[in-house]
């Protein structure tokens, strides 16, 4: 019995991977999906009632929006992935010390094509 709940916990996601994957599904359609239709999209054999935990976790925190033109119990993404990341990075920098330094950091661990891709953002790109 206690490998078997040992077991159970190890092929457990966290309630972070769970919301990415969640994300994930809803980004990858152009149209507001129902939790049943998600729990259909992720693998792993997830119950409906934890697919609708995540969702109203994700609802809760602003990251989904419920579709109130459409399907009833539908729900779409608040922002593009992108959008998303750029968010989290501006929070980021918002609770450190200092960051310049951190933006420092993270422009020295840039590839060289993102480093590219940077510079042609901020105007300085070169021929």
């Amino acid at each position: 019995m206690a490998g078997t709940e040992s077991r159970g916990r190890a092929e457990r996601r966290s309630a972070g991977e769970l919301e990415s994957e969640v994300l994930a599904t809803l980004w990858a359609t152009e149209h507001p999906l129902t939790p049943a239709e998600i729990q259909t999209e992720i693998a792993g054999g997830l119950a409906y009632n934890t697919v609708h935990t995540i969702l109203k976790r994700l609802y809760d925190k602003g990251l989904v929006l419920r579709d109130a033109a459409g399907r009833r119990g539908a729900y779409r993404p608040a922002k593009n992935a992108a959008e998303l990341t750029a968010a989290a990075m501006h929070e980021a920098l918002d609770r450190g010390p200092d960051p310049i330094a951190a933006l420092q950091q993270f422009v020295s661990g840039l590839s060289p094509d993102e480093e590219r891709a940077l510079r042609d953002l901020l105007g300085g790109g070169r021929p």
